[in-house]
């Protein structure tokens, strides 16, 4: 246990700190929360690495630390506020929101993924979605993975002024975007670059070539 807390106490530091996250309330929250919690227990020893732990069984991975951090931070995440991560895998950005304070859940459609989630998230105040939520749920939604294309299937969760946070692009070419809804209109910027690994439901659909 004192092993991994140096280890978070050195990723919030070393990690998170030099790559501009400076919200003091992200920052509590990725030294408080155990994200050796999210990983098998097998790659416990993985967890505070800068780089994607994929969860063996699942199509999902965890972003790396310095990343879902820095996209927290970028959504303003208040307490009290409706929360969704998306396709999060285990679930430790949700984890990271709750501890900040907001009402936060997890929509991971994959099963095998979603059960995983359900034993990290046991305590961490997360609830675990078994079914898509409804229009307007969510004043702030963070995409667990990147996406080729834009998420629009996922701006109608957002109510009036919502955001949404997501890493779009493959590789080199992969950017953090925010989005924010306002009436009918959705708006986005470029925040940061980054890579995270692909959800395969927002990749580019197949060209046909002759």
């Amino acid at each position: 246990m004192e092993g991994f807390l140096a280890l978070r106490r050195n990723m919030v530091d070393c990690q998170l700190r030099t790559y501009d996250v400076t919200d003091r309330a992200v920052l509590a929250a990725a030294d408080a929360v155990p994200r050796e919690a999210f990983v098998p227990a097998g790659a416990a020893h993985l967890a505070y690495l800068d780089h994607p732990i994929a969860l063996p069984g699942t199509g999902r991975a965890l972003m790396a630390p310095m990343v879902v951090a820095r996209m927290i931070q970028t959504l303003d995440v208040e307490p009290g506020e409706d929360v969704l991560e998306y396709a999060g895998g285990s679930g430790y950005g949700a984890a990271l929101m709750a501890h900040i304070g907001a009402k936060a859940a997890l929509w991971e459609p994959e099963e095998a993924a979603r059960a995983f989630a359900a034993d990290a998230l046991a305590s961490a105040g997360v609830t675990v979605l078994d079914k898509p939520p409804a229009a307007g749920s969510f004043d702030a939604i963070l995409v667990g993975g990147a996406c080729e294309i834009q998420p629009a299937s996922l701006f109608t969760l957002l109510r009036d002024e919502g955001r949404l946070v997501v890493v779009e692009g493959v590789g080199r070419a992969a950017r953090v975007r925010l989005y924010q809804k306002s009436g009918e209109v959705v708006s986005g910027r470029t925040v940061f670059d980054a890579y995270a690994p692909e959800l395969p439901e927002f990749r580019r659909p197949a060209a046909f070539t002759f």
